[in-house]
């Protein structure tokens, strides 16, 4: 018997988000979708306390002989191979380093040893959503890009995630790679805008949706994002040219402000002579649930072993 379901788990700073995935249709199963906010200072029990009740919110839908088994988006560095955190200096989920979530989850949802429980980074998992039911579905080479709290990217070819190679950066993303006077991470992201709207005017602001909302009066604000859409596209064109996506798909909470600075983004690319189709996520969230949940598509499984040593 063909199991039809997967249960998927996208870690996020301050939460985690499951679902029942149909792993014939590709569709979240709305109705299963559950949500619950993590203290990520938490002692680890605490933590892995609160994911497990989350799945196990939505594994109660279900008999267990009906799952193919746990797909989890996690943030890195974490071994996706093997289920170690090893996330540290990062302020957040630092008690779990050396633990084994896939032990942990099992023994606290008192599954069977055999049950699957499997990882890939969340970045990764957002493309290879995309790939499988998104954007970027009808295409073979595409990257993708979260722009958040960070800038989160990954290149797909044939929903395979490529993390090495002359084409592609080292460990198959870009947020490491210098930029300005440190790292790319922060000068696309959220930071850039706080930092360069107090820079500009001496005030502060909570995030890119409040700035987003002073945009139509405001000419220094109107001016950042101008900036952003014209370096990010600088930025990456390199990148999408030597690579020979297809497409980019664009997604995370900065993506919702996309009308501010798509426009100069867009130019900027084909300045640049990228020839290429840009997207705006529509699956939004439920695009790391989708990739996640897809390690258990058997296809896909034997063709990531490669990569995920590498993400």
């Amino acid at each position: 018997m063909i199991k039809k379901y997967a249960i998927a788990a996208d870690i996020g700073g301050s939460h985690i988000t499951s679902a029942a995935i149909d792993m014939t249709s590709g569709q979240v199963l709305k109705n299963t979708v559950s949500e619950k906010p993590v203290n990520n200072q938490a002692q680890a029990f605490e933590i892995i306390n609160v994911w497990s009740l989350c799945l196990k919110e939505v594994m109660d839908h279900f008999n267990l002989d009906d799952l193919r088994g746990i797909g989890f988006a996690m943030p890195g560095p974490f071994d996706y191979v093997n289920g170690i955190c090893y996330i540290k200096g990062v302020s957040k989920y630092e008690n779990l380093y050396g633990f084994n979530i896939g032990d942990a989850v099992r023994s606290k949802l008192e599954l069977p040893d055999d049950f699957g429980i499997r990882f890939i980074n969340d970045a990764s998992a957002f493309a290879v959503g995309e790939a499988w039911a998104g954007k970027a579905k009808n295409y073979r080479k595409s990257m993708c890009i979260t722009l958040g709290t960070g800038l989160g990217s990954a290149f797909i070819h044939d929903r395979i995630p490529v993390v090495d190679g002359p084409d592609v950066p080292k460990i198959g993303c870009v947020y490491h790679l210098p930029y300005g006077e440190s790292i790319a991470d922060d000068y696309f992201s959220t930071r850039w805008f706080l930092k360069s709207y107090k820079e500009a005017t001496g005030k502060e602001t909570e995030g890119v949706k409040e700035l987003s909302e002073l945009a139509p009066n405001d000419k220094i604000v109107q001016g950042l994002f101008t900036k952003f859409g014209n370096d990010l596209a600088a930025f990456l064109a390199p990148w999408l040219k030597k690579f020979g996506a297809e497409i980019l798909v664009i997604g995370g909470n900065i993506s919702n402000a996309y009308h501010l600075f798509g426009k100069v983004f867009e130019e900027r690319l084909k300045k640049e002579s990228w020839k290429g189709e840009v997207g705006i996520s529509e699956l939004k969230e439920d695009a790391a649930l989708l990739g996640s949940a897809y390690l258990f598509d058997d296809h896909f499984w034997k063709a990531v072993q490669h990569a995920l040593p590498l993400m």
